[in-house]
Formats: C-alpha cells, sequence, structure tokens
C-alpha cells in the first residue's frame, strides 16, 4: 500500500515549485504593439497596460484583467475534473 503522507510530500513540493514559477512569471512583462494598439501582458496574464491609439483606459484593463481570470478558473476546474482532484493522487476514489 502506497503511503498516502509521501503524496502529501510530493504535492506540499509541487506546490512550493509552482508558486516560485507563477513568481518568476509575475516578474515578466510581454509588450506587444499593433499598429495603434498597446498591449503589457505579465507572464502571469495579467495585463498591466491597455491602449488604442494612445488612449488608454483603466476599465478596460479591469474588465480585461476579469475576463482572463474566470478563464483560468475555468480552465483549472476542467483540469481537476480531468486528473480527480487530491482524492486519486492519495489513492482515494
Amino acid at each position: 500500500m502506497a503511503n498516502p503522507l509521501k503524496a502529501l510530500g510530493d504535492i506540499n513540493k509541487l506546490r512550493k515549485q509552482a508558486k516560485q514559477m507563477q513568481d518568476e512569471l509575475s516578474a515578466e512583462t510581454i509588450r506587444v504593439e499593433e499598429g495603434d494598439i498597446v498591449v503589457e501582458i505579465t507572464g502571469a496574464q495579467e495585463i498591466k497596460t491597455f491602449s488604442v491609439q494612445g488612449i488608454s483606459s483603466d476599465e478596460a484593463v479591469r474588465v480585461l484583467n476579469q475576463a482572463i481570470k474566470k478563464s483560468q478558473e475555468l480552465a483549472a476546474k476542467k483540469l481537476q475534473s480531468m486528473t480527480g482532484g487530491l482524492g486519486g493522487m492519495l489513492g482515494g476514489n
């Protein structure tokens, strides 16, 4: 029988690695300019700047970030349903 405590240690290690990667991605900024449109987004998928013809909108940035967050939550939910959550990792289900 597999040791469930070892699985918890592995999960904790993976969680720390994911947090480190997220911190590193947050520090990166990607800038894309096409015509009169400029977008700056972090590697963690948070929009910092959005402008069209030199006009920026804090409200547009807020709404775009909200849409990105919702899409990330949907993807996480789908991934969790595919993997069976923690129960599958700990030998449950």
